[in-house]
């Protein structure tokens, strides 16, 4: 009997994924051989990214994922990769999926939280008040609370682990306004925070690193079941490539592919004199704004 893929329901950003070869490619570097490293939010976009990229480069991977489907997409399509379901906001799934790592590859050296949610640009005006707390809590626990929880499960394994380091997923929003709405920008702001703190909470034995991409298609980022956006894809926008390619000077729009060798080289111990540090993958968000072409021509000598 021919092996099928699952069903992957109502989620198309997966589908890119239901033809790939399942015959891992070559290391480009193997920077990451023999780590032993714990994902979470695996299952799609940039995380699913990051863990084809660790797996290439020689990890052993577990990936916690709150999804079903993307969790049968990932046992099909990656065997080698332990799946743990559960929601990331709790800390009983990030301290199962800690154990299954441990128990699956003898420790733990890397933890990356991929986890996140979308405003969809909703400003403190379009907020109703009743519901303010309701959509804030929610973003704050998707976005924020999910990583401290990951930590707080992951860090005593981390301790006794190779060259241990954490990576959390900042965005260009940690950085500047304007990208993502009130509730989005201000959890993102404080992922930042969070790398600062915990680098400087867990040093020497453990480093804390971010990664913080700008505008980023092909991904199932999806808005705030509060405010009614748990089934809008920020990816089905229209001309959702375009506008990014229009607002980066670099006139880029990267995918998650591109930003995970940025997860990859902090998670090695090629930057092991880093910590607190972060890495922007976003076209160049923060040298300003796309360069005005000039129709006149080279501005007079």
């Amino acid at each position: 009997m021919t092996e099928q893929p699952p069903d992957d329901g109502d989620a198309p950003e997966l589908l890119r994924h239901a033809t790939a070869a399942r015959k891992k490619p070559p290391p480009v570097t193997t920077w990451l051989h023999g780590k032993r490293a714990l994902i979470v939010g695996g299952g799609s976009g940039i995380g699913r990214a990051v863990v084809e990229a660790f797996l290439r480069e020689d990890a052993r991977v577990t990936v916690l994922e709150h999804d079903p489907q993307k969790c049968a997409m990932l046992r099909w399509q990656l065997p080698d990769v332990r799946m743990v379901e559960g929601d990331a906001i709790t800390s009983e799934a990030n301290q199962r999926a800690v154990n299954v790592a441990v128990d699956s590859f003898g420790g733990l050296d890397i933890l990356v939280n991929c986890v996140g949610v979308f405003d969809f640009y909703q400003g403190v005006a379009d907020l109703d008040a009743n519901g303010l707390s309701v959509a804030f809590d929610e973003m704050f626990r998707t976005n924020v609370l999910s990583h401290l929880h990951s930590v707080k499960a992951a860090a005593p394994a981390l301790r006794e682990g190779v060259g241990p380091s954490i990576v959390l997923t900042e965005s260009a929003s940690s950085y500047y306004p304007g990208r993502g709405g009130v509730l989005y920008v201000s959890s993102k702001f404080a992922v930042r925070g969070l790398v600062a703190a915990l680098a400087h909470e867990l040093a020497p034995q453990i480093r804390v690193n971010g990664v913080a991409p700008g505008g980023t298609v092909n991904t199932d980022l999806r808005g705030l079941t509060s405010l009614g956006q748990g089934e809008a894809r920020l990816d089905d926008a229209p001309n959702r490539e375009r506008d990014v390619v229009a607002r980066t000077p670099l006139n880029v729009a990267l995918t998650g592919e591109d930003h995970a060798w940025a997860f990859v080289f902090l998670a090695s111990d090629r930057s092991r004199g880093l910590t607190g540090e972060t890495i922007h993958p976003d076209g160049g968000f923060g040298v300003g704004n796309p360069k005005v072409e000039r129709p006149w021509g080279p501005a007079p000598s």
